[in-house]
């Protein structure tokens, strides 16, 4: 059913730990939508799990989270498979879902892609019966996601995570992974499962992820050690991550990783579960709102 601005509920979740500046920008966006005749619920969430349970119970044409990945990821772990479009009103720190939407930086055109944007049926990846949009990760960054300073990274965004990488250049042991890809076996130093090809903001990690697709992209990074780490972050950030000789990046509906128990998996930037795991690609599992 199309959605009319005139008669469609609009129910907007929001964060409200979110620094005044993010504020100031929902407040935009909000007025925004008010001028496009749109009448909206607010719902701030109050604790962690707040977003999944104001997804599940949503009465609403077109649910709309403010926030960042994690706000997102909670939301969509409520969303029933048959419940209303997601949009998203980016104020994270990395915004890596909004980023692979296309939904650009100014309020007006957050508001666009709200009001006009088309539903798209997109992948969801499962980790542990979790799920997840864009990106999972075992090994370095998941270390990082679990050790990175909440506290701080509210004051300096993504410089936290700057910090905290070279914490565990210093103290990340070097270790190997068990991964199956389709019952495939085969071993890492870290792994990163990508459901969209944007990883940690507007890095490129697999080329070819996308959310429409049916299927992850699995990097596998096939040398331990800080050197190697150091070396594959620099090939990261300067785009050319999958050309080195032992970075492997394959095709996954189905995988699964063992290691030393309770190593952390982190998903879309939170850590969601810990190994043994298992992942899942699961196709047309929701709608999710971008500009047309």
């Amino acid at each position: 059913m199309p959605f009319d601005a005139k008669t469609s509920r609009l129910l907007v979740v929001y964060n409200p730990i979110a620094g005044r500046r993010r504020r100031r920008f929902l407040s935009r966006v909000l007025e925004a939508l008010e001028r496009r005749g749109l009448s909206v619920r607010l719902e701030p969430t109050k604790k962690r799990g707040d977003a999944e349970d104001l997804a599940r119970i949503a009465d609403a044409d077109r649910i709309v989270v403010a926030g960042g990945d994690g706000t997102i990821n909670e939301a969509l772990n409520g969303l029933p498979e048959t419940g209303p479009p997601l949009a998203v009103i980016p104020l994270g720190t990395a915004n890596v879902l909004a980023h692979e939407l296309g939904v650009a930086a100014s309020a007006e055109a957050v508001a666009d892609a709200i009001v006009d944007g088309k539903p798209r049926d997109v992948t969801l990846g499962l980790v542990n019966g979790r799920r997840f949009s864009m990106m999972a990760g075992v090994g370095f960054d998941a270390h990082v996601v679990r050790d990175v300073d909440t506290k701080l990274k509210r004051a300096i965004g993504k410089g936290a995570y700057v910090i905290e990488t070279l914490r565990q250049l210093v103290r990340f042991a070097p270790r190997f992974y068990d991964v199956r890809i389709d019952g495939v076996a085969h071993r890492a130093s870290s792994v990163i499962l990508c459901n969209g090809h944007y990883y940690g903001g507007r890095f490129v990690a697999a080329p070819d992820a996308r959310l429409d697709a049916p299927e992850f992209q699995v990097v596998l990074f096939g040398t331990a050690g800080r050197f190697a780490t150091i070396r594959y972050a620099v090939a990261l950030a300067l785009g050319r991550l999958p050309s080195l000789a032992d970075v492997t990046i394959l095709p996954a509906r189905v995988v699964e990783i063992d290691g030393p128990p309770d190593e952390p998996v982190q998903a879309d930037g939170d850590i969601l579960a810990h190994l043994p795991a298992r992942f899942e690609a699961k196709p047309r599992a929701a709608r999710l709102v971008g500009p047309t």
